[in-house]
C-alpha cells in the first residue's frame, strides 16, 4: 500500500515587483513515487498545471537557492515574512510562483516521516525484484 502526503495552500503567481495575484495549487508526494513531488495549480482554465521535480530540490530550496534550467528554487523574505520562491520554465512560458516557507516546510516534514532521505530507492521495491530475478 502507497501513502500519499497532500497539503492545499495558495501560492502567489508574482506578475511584477508590485504585483501578484493568487494561485491555489496541491502539493502532493506519494510513496510510489518517492523521488518526486507533485505541485498541481489550479488556474483559470479547463485542465489543472502539473509540475514534477525532485523533492531534494525542494528540501534544499527551503534553505538555499538551488535548481538549474527548468526548476530553481530559493528562499527569501518578503514583508517580513518567510517565502520559498520558485521559478517555473517551460516551452509555454515562464512562472515565478511564492510559497509561503512554513506551509511548505511543515508538509516537507510530513514527507521526511513517511519516507526519510536516503530511503528512497527502498520504497520502490528495486532490490526485491532483483533478488526474485537472479533467485530463477
Amino acid at each position: 500500500m502507497h501513502t500519499v502526503v497532500e497539503r492545499e495552500l495558495e501560492l502567489r503567481l508574482i506578475l511584477s515587483p508590485e504585483r501578484g495575484i493568487p494561485v491555489p495549487a496541491r502539493l502532493t508526494y506519494r510513496t510510489d513515487d518517492p523521488y518526486a513531488v507533485h505541485i498541481t495549480f489550479h488556474i483559470n482554465s479547463e485542465y489543472p498545471v502539473n509540475w514534477t521535480f525532485a523533492r531534494e530540490l525542494l528540501v534544499e530550496g527551503v534553505f538555499r537557492p538551488c535548481g538549474h534550467g527548468d526548476v530553481r528554487v530559493w528562499p527569501t523574505k518578503v514583508d517580513g515574512r518567510s517565502v520559498v520562491l520558485m521559478a517555473l520554465s517551460s516551452p509555454d512560458g515562464d512562472a515565478l510562483l511564492e510559497a509561503p516557507t512554513p506551509h511548505v516546510s511543515a508538509w516537507l516534514e510530513r514527507t521526511l516521516r513517511v519516507v526519510p532521505p536516503g530511503t528512497e530507492g527502498e520504497q520502490l521495491g528495486i532490490d526485491d525484484a532483483l533478488d526474485q530475478l537472479l533467485a530463477q
